[in-house]
């Protein structure tokens, strides 16, 4: 008993940070937490479907070539030969993926479109990345980029795809 309640003093004695700062940081360390690339993972998976977790887990949804259907689920993510479930489109709506995930997309060679929409964590580096994956460079046709406040016209001028 004694010991609890030394414990509950000290916790007392805290100074507490207000909650909106400390909030902002939580939400920051776990949406960085989520975008953390494994590396390891994506050799034993794949591209496809480590990107597809990925996005999946940051809130993104992405639709795989000859389906019309939208995967929006992690939890419902198809099973089976792991080459058969290629991204044709992703879209990022209100999604948390930021620059420090990018690496997810390298080896994604069938994605014709990306949305990013409200994206509050892509900045014009994760552009530039974008511009510099090869595979992306030859089978993109669309990009939209809509009130991501982080995003500038410098770079959007600049990225070609």
């Amino acid at each position: 008993m004694m010991l609890f309640g030394k414990i509950s003093q000290q916790f007392c004695g805290l100074k507490k940070l207000p909650r909106s700062r400390d909030s902002r940081y939580f939400w920051g360390w776990l949406n960085a937490v989520f975008n953390k690339v494994d590396h390891e993972r994506i050799r034993d998976v794949g591209p496809d479907r480590a990107a597809s977790e990925w996005l999946l887990r940051c809130g993104a949804v992405v639709r795989y070539h000859g389906q019309e259907r939208w995967q929006k689920d992690y939890n419902h993510l198809p099973t089976g030969p792991l080459d058969k479930y290629k991204i044709q489109a992703i879209d990022a709506t209100d999604s948390c993926i930021m620059s420090i995930g990018f690496d997810h997309m390298e080896g994604l060679q069938h994605v014709e479109k990306i949305r990013l929409c409200k994206c509050h964590y892509i900045e014009d580096d994760c552009l530039e990345r974008l511009s510099q994956l090869g595979n992306l460079q030859k089978s993109m046709l669309e990009m939209e980029i809509i009130s991501c406040g982080n995003v500038t016209d410098k770079e959007t001028s600049s990225i070609c795809f």
